[in-house]
């Protein structure tokens, strides 16, 4: 019996951060399992994270840092990763962001609507 592969679900920092001050992070874990994020957003989210919230930085540093000549670094990484997986869902929040991140094709979702 195969099973489908799950989308790869990838966190920019204010999901974390938003969802930590109401104490709901565990929101993620109920709804997605896994979660990955990458070093810089662990950095700017401040805390310790749980262990199913996974630790991946992008292969191409060069995207981020084209990207980061218009985001903040945790959003630049963020979509850095979200370019390099096939199936993923990308959470971000900021409008700019978000924007950018519809521009290169990607799936994403938010905490809050910023829409």
């Amino acid at each position: 019996m195969t099973s489908a592969m799950q989308p790869t679900i990838i966190s920019d920092t204010s999901c974390l951060i938003l969802l930590d001050k109401i104490e709901q992070l565990d929101l993620l874990r109920k709804l997605f399992g896994e979660v990955v994020t990458t070093k810089i957003v662990a950095t700017e989210f401040g805390e310790v994270l749980p262990e199913w919230i996974q630790i991946q930085d992008p292969d191409n540093k060069r995207n981020q840092l084209v990207l980061e000549t218009s985001l903040d670094k945790g959003e630049a990484s963020a979509i850095a990763l979200a370019m390099e997986k096939e199936d993923c869902l990308l959470i971000i929040d900021e409008l700019k962001g978000r924007k950018l991140a519809r521009q290169l094709g990607l799936n994403i979702t938010g905490i809050r609507s910023s829409d």
